[in-house]
């Protein structure tokens, strides 16, 4: 091949991986944009769960402290109860004591009562008449006075003891049945009280679990973004290069171009002068070298471990392409929905649409190296997808303006293709 041929072959090699970087840079920047959104989204939830762990840790401190509250409202109404309780005893051994001294008093009186009925209506004159003087007569009268009052006045204020010893029990036994009353109702609250606390508390375990989801979903998305960062930054940084190198690809074919072009001219110059000389006509202006074809015969059956599909190779490394163009790879035709599995272990860096290519799925394997599969009617993995070596990519397919279903396969080295081939049978 001609040089000319050759820098005119380097610029579209060139070319092709700086239109497949800007498709990678558009596709990370595409990821990019969708992760940041999301990092936005999880951080507008894990705020909101933030202030809703405030709210409910705040009302799991105020049910806390009614709990706390109501407790105390409980063990203060149990003390009352004990306290009227002991009270309660304590008029009750009371009243027995006095029922006691009032049955002595009673019995006292009873046999005054039967001593003066013995000494019949006149009791008092009898006492006085008993007696050998006047003077103790009139002592043992008023002695007698005395003692009927005391008696009558005891029996009085034992029956009046007795009377307020019955009400005051009658009130602790109110204030009793009051005081139970309330402890009733104080033990239903706390029970409720108790269940909306532990409600509550189980609340605020959830959104604390949510709001440590959130916090560890942002942090990876976080890292996926500074990933896709360096990824694009890297992209970025092949599109210059690859730029770079076409502008340098096209002035090498401009300049070969030229230089094909004197030396044409000059050959051609030089020959008519010869002819001239000879007296001949001129000779036909030389013949342009057709491009390397795929030589045609049999159908080459390719494929086996390590190759992205087994088929019928219908072009070749620098071969003929069924559009006409060069072949930069190798097309493989198989059976419509055939797997086209990866042929070595890398990260999926492009999965989308390509004019010519159809849906097309490029992997990077590292150290420089990337394989391309095209014309497929499915892409399986998404782009930042890890596969290994015979995962599936893709499917095979039409797309792209394929006549029949087939898979374009390129393997290629710092953006240059090199011969898959060879490639394919070293793995």
């Amino acid at each position: 091949m001609s040089r000319t041929r050759l820098a005119i072959a380097a610029m579209l090699l060139v070319t092709a991986a700086l239109a497949s970087a800007q498709q990678s840079q558009k596709a990370t920047e595409r990821k990019l944009k969708e992760v940041r959104k999301e990092i936005r989204e999880v951080s507008t939830e894990r705020k909101e769960i933030g202030g809703e762990r405030i709210d409910a840790n705040a009302d799991l401190k105020a049910a806390q402290q009614k709990v706390g509250d109501t407790s105390r409202a409980v063990a203060k109404t149990d003390a009352d109860i004990r306290s009227q309780q002991g009270v309660l005893d304590a008029l009750e051994t009371k009243r027995v004591e006095l029922e006691t001294h009032l049955q002595t008093q009673q019995k006292a009186l009873a046999a005054l009562v039967r001593q003066a009925y013995l000494a019949g209506d006149n009791a008092p004159l009898k006492v006085f008449l008993s007696q050998d003087r006047v003077a103790e007569g009139q002592r043992a009268l008023t002695y007698y006075a005395y003692l009927q009052r005391d008696r009558s006045a005891r029996i009085h204020s034992i029956n009046a003891d007795l009377a307020a010893l019955k009400q005051t029990r009658e009130d602790i036994v109110h204030k009793q049945g009051e005081l139970q009353a309330s402890r009733q109702k104080q033990q239903a609250q706390l029970l409720q009280l108790e269940q909306d606390r532990k409600s509550r508390s189980a609340l605020l375990a959830q959104l604390d679990v949510q709001y440590q989801q959130h916090v560890e979903r942002e942090q990876t998305l976080g890292q996926n973004a500074k990933q896709l960062e360096g990824l694009l930054a890297s992209l970025r940084a092949e599109a210059a290069r690859a730029a770079r190198e076409r502008q340098l690809a096209a002035e090498r074919a401009r300049k070969a171009a030229a230089e094909e072009a004197a030396r044409i001219a000059k050959e051609q110059a030089k020959a008519e002068d010869a002819a001239r000389a000879k007296g001949l006509p001129p000779p036909p202006p030389p013949k342009r070298e057709p491009p390397k074809q795929v030589v045609h015969g049999p159908m080459i059956q390719v494929g086996g471990l390590g190759w992205p599909v087994s088929g019928t190779l219908l072009a070749g490394f620098g071969g003929e392409l069924p559009d006409g163009g060069s072949s930069s790879g190798l097309l493989i035709a198989a059976a419509a929905g055939t797997p086209v599995r990866a042929v070595a272990d890398g990260r999926v860096v492009f999965a989308e649409w390509m004019n010519g290519y159809g849906l097309i799925s490029i992997v990077d394997h590292g150290n420089g190296y990337m394989s391309l599969y095209a014309h497929n009617d499915a892409l399986l993995r998404d782009v930042g997808a890890t596969v290994h070596r015979g995962d599936a990519v893709g499917s095979v397919g039409t797309s792209g303006g394929l006549s029949r279903p087939a898979v374009y396969f390129e393997l290629r080295r710092n953006g240059s293709p090199v011969n898959p081939s060879v490639w394919l049978q070293k793995r």
